[in-house]
């Protein structure tokens, strides 16, 4: 089927407004931390603070992960993601109370964390339940479709958030402005956990023959499993491999972005010239998303999966050169579009290549062990940046790094050899 088609297919639809209803408020709920942390005219952003706040973002995702393939491999997937969204709107709640109220510390740090750990919970159980609600045949574009679709939705809920912000400019302080967008965020999660509700319990799985028996605590053992299952498929775990060092140059690069838009093309001064600009970088590259997204299917009916991943992370090795070229805004906007094709592009394939290696059994388990390792490289590489790139932002050494380390995965990870040859239609 074409896009359109899973589009109205009742079944993946109603599993796709449950995952882009949680994504728009996430953009929501991002772009108000990012003002409130990195482009608060209180605050000045430096690379050190912005790896910071990615690692407060992720590090729980990969607290949790050990036990998240537990949860949806023992439990109803349906009720977890119906309740994990009520628990987010309830840490929302809180959030925007402390930054109402003025606390900026230790607090909303904590808070903070407890809502992107469910989060992940969420996420994971979508994906492991993406098989359970279309074809093999439809999984590539299924899954292009739904990681796609909600990464270009986190962008809109950014631009709704900025929006928000612009109405209140003037009315409120920028603290309290931004505990109202938060605000606005805790209904959008009301309405996830509505579109939860509307799923059958075991509809996403685990179906009742597929349970799997034990306690909780039996979550380390299970990533242990995670790991050997993944021993036994190389190319699910090279491909793996070569999304996570993507996603920590990405991140990387992300973070440049970042400091670029606040620090070197706009006023450090004005911080809502900054914060308009970073919006603007991330809305090309979700451009860049869909039509990654959009091209996969056909690069793999054409060349295979396998040749098809070399040949996107190859690609998005030479995109990342424009940086080392110069820094300006023409050449950021080229290379957030590019390295966002290229990545998306290799994702969704990747994402169908190991759901068509793992048995429903195991899938909960082996995509907890894939977000751990994609979000220790995100962090890590978020960390690299900090080490690596000045106040300004303005280097050509981080770029030409990633450029060189993506050129290496595709030349020696996805090698050939290793990473194998298959027909177009594995």
């Amino acid at each position: 089927m074409n896009f359109w088609q899973l589009l109205r297919d009742r079944k993946l639809s109603r599993l796709l407004r449950v995952r882009w209803s949680g994504q728009i408020t996430d953009g929501i709920f991002q772009s108000a931390l990012a003002s409130f942390i990195l482009f608060s005219p209180e605050r000045q952003a430096s690379a050190v603070n912005a790896a910071v706040a990615f690692a407060v973002v992720l590090l729980p995702y990969s607290i949790v992960g050990p036990f998240v393939g537990t949860l949806l491999d023992r439990f109803s997937r349906q009720r977890a993601i119906l309740f994990s969204n009520l628990v987010r709107s309830g840490t929302l709640l809180v959030v925007a109370f402390l930054i109402f109220n003025g606390y900026t510390g230790v607090e909303i740090t904590v808070v903070v964390l407890i809502a992107f750990g469910v989060n992940r919970l969420i996420l994971a159980g979508l994906s492991a339940g993406i098989p359970l609600m279309t074809t093999p045949k439809d999984l590539i574009s299924a899954n292009a479709l739904a990681v796609t679709g909600g990464s270009v939705w986190v962008v809109l809920g950014g631009g709704i958030g900025l929006g928000i912000r612009q109405l209140l400019d003037g009315s409120s302080s920028a603290d309290h402005a931004d505990a109202i967008i938060i605000l606005v965020g805790s209904l959008g999660y009301l309405v996830a956990a509505f579109f939860a509700s509307l799923l059958a319990k075991d509809e996403i799985g685990p179906r009742p023959h597929e349970i799997v028996e034990g306690s909780f605590t039996q979550g380390l053992i299970e990533m242990r499993e995670g790991f050997q299952f993944l021993r036994n498929h190389a190319d699910a775990a090279r491909g793996i491999a070569a999304i996570a060092i993507h996603r920590g140059g990405l991140t990387a690069l992300t973070l440049a972005a970042l400091l670029l838009e606040r620090n070197t093309f706009n006023d450090p001064a004005d911080s809502e010239a900054g914060l308009a600009g970073l919006s603007l970088t991330l809305t090309i590259a979700a451009v860049g998303f869909v039509i990654g997204a959009l091209i996969a299917p056909i690069g793999v009916r054409k060349v295979g999966r396998h040749r098809w991943m070399r040949l996107s992370i190859s690609a998005a090795s030479l995109s990342a050169l424009l940086l080392v070229i110069d820094r300006t805004p023409v050449l950021l906007a080229a290379t957030a579009f590019f390295t966002a094709l290229c990545g998306q592009s290799l994702k969704v394939t990747n994402d169908a290549l190991v759901q068509s290696k793992i048995d429903d059994f195991y899938r909960g388990r082996v995509f907890a062990v894939y977000d751990v390792v994609v979000n220790f490289a995100i962090v890590s590489g978020a960390l690299f940046a900090a080490w690596i790139l000045p106040l300004s932002g303005d280097s050509w050494l981080l770029p030409l790094i990633i450029s060189i380390a993506w050129m290496l995965v595709a030349t020696i990870i996805l090698r050939p050899r290793k990473f194998f040859l298959k027909d177009a239609a594995n």
